[in-house]
């Protein structure tokens, strides 16, 4: 009895800790995009691993939904088991959307997938029964394309600077004499 109870808590344990990476498949529909906030073909420039919040740079090449500017940034986490394999240079389909105005995040149950040069390699048409060709001709059908934002630079870069020793002494004693002078000023008008 005991051995039985032994083998059934590590069959337990092995298959709790040893989940699928499975995702219920969806039709490629009006439904289905509507899903999304965001969706666009691009290529990835750069990444950059994270602990948690790891960030791959897209130069977006087509816009068929939402807002996003030449360079887009799409947020993953690379500690997740189920994560989509990224690389510099490939070009995906993505699906997301929005967590802030500029930066969406990856799911790995969304729709996104990567282009194959080798068709037989490319397992998403597997799972989806539609080539990359094939669901890029379907967004293009049903979404046309869209114009991306500008690029602005962030104009606030220089706010958050310390100020060198100097300034700072200057700022500590013009202080004082506004301090100083404030408090002549009241004792001279305001005698109580």
């Amino acid at each position: 009895m005991m051995f039985r109870c032994f083998i059934l808590v590590v069959f337990l344990t092995f298959s709790y800790s040893s989940k699928a990476c499975q995702c219920p498949v969806s039709k490629l529909d009006e439904v289905a995009l509507n899903q999304y906030e965001l969706i666009f073909r691009g290529k990835i420039i750069k990444l950059n691993p994270n602990e948690r919040k790891s960030e791959a740079i897209f130069e977006v090449i087509d816009l068929f939904k939402g807002n996003a500017t030449k360079e887009f940034t799409v947020v993953y986490d690379a500690t997740d088991p189920c994560k989509l394999d990224l690389r510099e240079g490939d070009e995906w389909l993505i699906y997301s959307n929005y967590i802030q105005i500029d930066r969406v995040k990856l799911d790995y149950c969304s729709r996104s997938r990567r282009f194959f040069k080798n068709i037989k390699e490319d397992y998403f048409a597997e799972v989806t029964g539609l080539s990359y060709e094939e669901e890029y001709r379907f967004l293009t059908e049903k979404l046309g394309f869209h114009k991306l934002l500008k690029q602005n630079e962030n104009q606030v870069k220089n706010r958050n600077i310390i100020p060198s020793k100097m300034q700072f002494i200057i700022t500590i004693l013009v202080s004082l004499v506004a301090m100083v002078v404030f408090y002549w000023l009241f004792n001279k008008f305001f005698k109580f």
